[in-house]
């Protein structure tokens, strides 16, 4: 279905598998570790034609899969968080005294939207006490600054979000700006048990069809980490998948030509989310955040 949105580049990549087509400049990585449960995905995006092909900018797209990510499990999040913390420094040099911006992207207000803010209120902020005390009021030798900006979305704001934390890297010079967002899946199985993290940066909106401008370094000029969750799926894949296994005796051909007919044009704009969203996102939240805590920790300099 080619209407229905996707913001992992994992679902890209298996989309193409789907129609056993092969794409070249796509450099593709997997990794099951059985006693974590945890399913690593690395694609890597190297040239123009592969970046087109898979509708993405060039660069490395890591995608971690766990099935109990929505479990109130703590000793399974926090491999989670080391997981996400070891492929953060891979994707980041890490090197003594980083200045660190980490942007929360969503609206507060919407819990499946809050997954930024809320992992910003987790954060170990040091930006503040380090420019008061220097690095000996961290009690550590080396520490880096961080400092976090949730900039809300533009019906609050009246402004881009690029416009605001454009404004404020000018003004902080991070070495490198982290940008979390709540993502769309393609699949239902993937809400709140997949998280991406990427070294394109991230699109504020883009999950719910809201484009906006990138955050990513061309637009600002420093490295840009993405690092999203899919909370939300169209309504119209619940429906399409419902539907495509009831169908299974057609043809390929026939049974995409009956699905694109079938599917009502309003079900691409409703989202849908699991019920119990409110608790999942206090813990994925606290996940990520504990991940960047971690990566950003004494010690890992």
């Amino acid at each position: 279905m080619g209407r229905i949105h996707t913001d992992l580049a994992l679902e890209a990549k298996e989309k193409f598998e789907e129609d056993q087509v092969e794409i070249r400049g796509v450099v593709i990585q997997e990794d099951y570790n059985e006693a974590k449960d945890i399913r690593t995905t690395v694609v890597k995006i190297e040239t123009e034609n592969g970046a087109k092909a898979m509708g993405r900018p060039q660069g490395v797209y890591i995608t971690l899969e766990a099935p109990n990510l929505s479990v109130p499990d703590e000793d399974y999040h926090r491999e989670i968080s080391k997981e996400l913390a070891k492929h953060m420094r891979q994707l980041i040099p890490i090197k003594k005294d980083m200045n660190v911006l980490v942007i929360g992207l969503g609206n507060r207000e919407i819990t499946p939207d809050a997954l930024g803010p809320e992992v910003v209120s987790n954060l170990r902020i040091t930006r503040h006490i380090i420019r008061e005390y220097g690095v000996q009021g961290m009690g550590e030798e080396c520490a880096h600054s961080v400092s976090s900006l949730v900039p809300g979305v533009m019906a609050q704001t009246g402004m881009e979000t690029m416009e605001i934390v454009r404004g404020v890297a000018e003004e902080v010079r991070p070495d490198v700006i982290i940008a979390i967002d709540a993502l769309a899946a393609r699949s239902v199985k993937r809400l709140n048990r997949t998280i991406q993290i990427t070294d394109t940066g991230i699109h504020p909106g883009s999950g719910v069809g809201n484009h906006r401008t990138g955050l990513n370094e061309g637009t600002l000029g420093v490295k840009v980490i993405g690092i999203g969750v899919p909370t939300v799926v169209d309504a119209a894949t619940i429906v399409h998948d419902s539907m495509a296994h009831l169908l299974d005796t057609l043809e390929e051909a026939e049974k995409k030509e009956f699905l694109e007919e079938m599917i009502a044009p309003s079900l691409y704009s409703m989202f849908v989310t699991p019920k119990d969203v409110d608790e999942t996102m206090k813990r994925l939240s606290y996940t990520i955040s504990e991940g960047l805590n971690l990566a950003f920790a004494k010690g890992e300099a």
